[in-house]
């Protein structure tokens, strides 16, 4: 071997990395400067005198569950709604940056929407479409039952992912879908997007066109980043567009779209609409007109006299919406929000909560401390309540226990 050429050893698969930087490499922390926009949550815990870190996981429990700020405005809004949802199943979705894959996720969080959606809006109809290969493929139609959506899902879970999905596509599809819809419902259209790009056969512009014409509203939701097309779409049509940084980031943003939206001018008319409100079936079992099944649970139109599984739904004979009276009041709480509580503190609050009975000194009441934090009080009846039954009323309940 030649003089001065250093022969090759085990060593030289390793790089000896110098960690003695320049000074100007290091942040205001000590630490490199690459390394500031990190928060690194292990070095906040700290003991208390007793050497207990419980009071800092309730502080951080509490951030968590921070109360959201809500538009409490009575404005005008359609109860009666029909929906879209577009689901991306291209081979994006297959990616690991949501855990267990960014469709598992989806699915799971869609799963939730859906029980969500038709919980605060329960006289109004739903339709899933999916998108792979440049196509779009329709699930369910518009239907009333959340059942018939959530199976549907499931056998879509994580299987036939491939290619690229077809906005246009599957915005065409969905407006074909909401052609049928009567004029008097609102008609909506909300995606779940994991890919950069999509694969369309012609110019999505006048697919743009055609959906401000029909006054087609449309949300997305999206996985990865922000697209230019995508975001025009939604903002001209006046929906909301967001980027999920993860997966409850994700279920906050897509359950935005559970309340109807504002009613545009435009559709801002006061129309009669029929319904029917059906009697309950028993005795003997008879079929159904839905699915042609015997069976001894079931409603009877009161115009055709057909019987039917479940409400709220329209009759398959006549057409008439079949409802009932608990479902117009849970709809109803949408055109008259509760208003938000106000933070309280000090002698005048109550010694224990209104809602739940919790006593205002209990160490495991989150953020229940001397200042009053966590504590809220209804502008009309002053009654107080704590954190978790101020999020009940208001997401779940609708009413303040105290004023009826």
């Amino acid at each position: 071997m030649a003089k001065g050429i250093k022969e090759p050893t085990d060593d030289d698969d390793y790089i000896d990395i110098d960690d003695t930087g320049p000074g100007d490499l290091k942040g205001a922390d000590g630490g490199y400067a690459w390394e500031e926009e990190y928060k690194r949550s292990w070095d906040v815990i700290q003991e208390d005198a007793s050497g207990s870190i419980q009071s800092i996981v309730l502080g951080i429990n509490d951030q968590q569950r921070r109360r959201r700020v809500r538009d409490t405005e009575a404005i005008q809004r359609g109860i009666i709604r029909h929906v879209v949802l577009i689901i991306d199943q291209s081979e994006n979705m297959n990616l690991r940056d949501l855990m267990p894959t960014r469709i598992q996720c989806a699915l799971s969080t869609v799963g939730m929407f859906i029980g969500e959606y038709f919980d605060q809006n329960p006289i109004s109809q739903l339709s899933v479409i999916a998108t792979k290969d440049g196509l779009a493929e329709k699930l369910t139609d518009l239907s009333g039952n959340p059942m018939d959506h959530l199976n549907a899902l499931k056998d879509k879970a994580n299987k036939d992912l491939a290619g690229e999905p077809s906005l246009q596509n599957a915005l065409e599809l969905a407006m074909h879908t909401l052609k049928r819809a009567p004029s008097h419902g609102s008609r909506e259209i909300v995606c779940v997007m994991g890919s950069l790009t999509t694969c369309d056969p012609g110019d999505i512009a006048q697919t743009l066109e055609a959906l401000k014409h029909a006054q087609v509203r449309v949300s997305m939701v999206h996985l990865a980043a922000e697209v230019h097309v995508f975001k025009k779409i939604c903002k001209e049509t006046g929906g909301l567009f967001y980027v999920a940084q993860n997966e409850d980031n994700m279920k906050d943003l897509l359950f935005e779209n559970v309340p109807p939206p504002p009613v545009v001018s435009a559709r801002a008319t006061a129309d009669m609409i029929q319904m029917g409100f059906p009697i309950k079936a028993g005795g003997v079992p008879t079929p159904c007109v839905c699915h042609h099944e015997l069976g001894f649970v079931g409603y009877i139109c009161p115009r055709c006299k057909s019987k039917v599984c479940s409400l709220p739904t329209d009759c398959d004979v006549c057409g008439l919406p079949l409802v009932s009276a608990p479902h117009l009041a849970r709809s109803y709480h949408h055109l008259f929000p509760e208003e938000n509580f106000k933070e309280v503190g000090g002698d005048s609050v109550d010694s224990t909560c209104f809602g739940c009975g919790a006593v205002w000194a209990d160490p495991l009441l989150p953020a229940a401390d001397a200042e009053g934090r966590g504590k809220y009080r209804c502008p009309r009846c002053k009654h107080d309540y704590c954190l978790e039954c101020d999020i009940f009323i208001h997401e779940t309940l609708h009413n303040c226990p105290g004023c009826v």
